[in-house]
């Protein structure tokens, strides 16, 4: 994981990358998104979150079409990961069903750092457009 780490370019504050020929400090190569397994599967009480997950997939694919730069552009959705991810939400029983869950399914995040850097190391002229990876037994 920390290999992958090293690797990433820190500071971003969100998923708006831009194609357009904006001056850059230096010159960018890769760009990683992570969207999420929930911009394909939509659950109840999730629709805005996975409305964000979708938003962050075509933000991604446009970024990819309209490089001209052989920018190398990846969309990583990740299934259930040992996350925070429940910490913020309310007391009650979404909260404890999705807590249960994730004690009997979660990734750890080493698996995500692992596709990640699968990504990366790839040569020049090969792009991995998108890796979705799940616990074998995420629905």
């Amino acid at each position: 994981m920390a290999g992958a780490a090293r690797r990433l370019p820190a500071g971003r504050r969100g998923p708006a990358p831009r194609a357009d020929g904006a001056p850059r400090r230096r010159r960018v190569r890769r760009v990683m998104e992570i969207s999420g397994a929930w911009n394909v599967k939509i659950v109840p009480t999730m629709g805005v979150y996975a409305a964000t997950k979708n938003a962050v997939r075509t933000l991604t694919e446009a970024l990819r079409q309209e490089s001209t730069t052989g920018l190398r552009v990846t969309e990583i959705s990740p299934g259930f990961v040992a996350t925070n991810l429940g910490d913020s939400m309310p007391e009650g029983p979404i909260k404890a069903a999705m807590a249960a869950r994730m004690q009997e399914i979660a990734l750890p995040p080493e698996a995500v750092a692992k596709a990640i850097a699968y990504a990366i190391d790839q040569p020049p002229e090969v792009e991995i457009g998108s890796i979705a990876i799940r616990p074998t037994v995420q629905d």
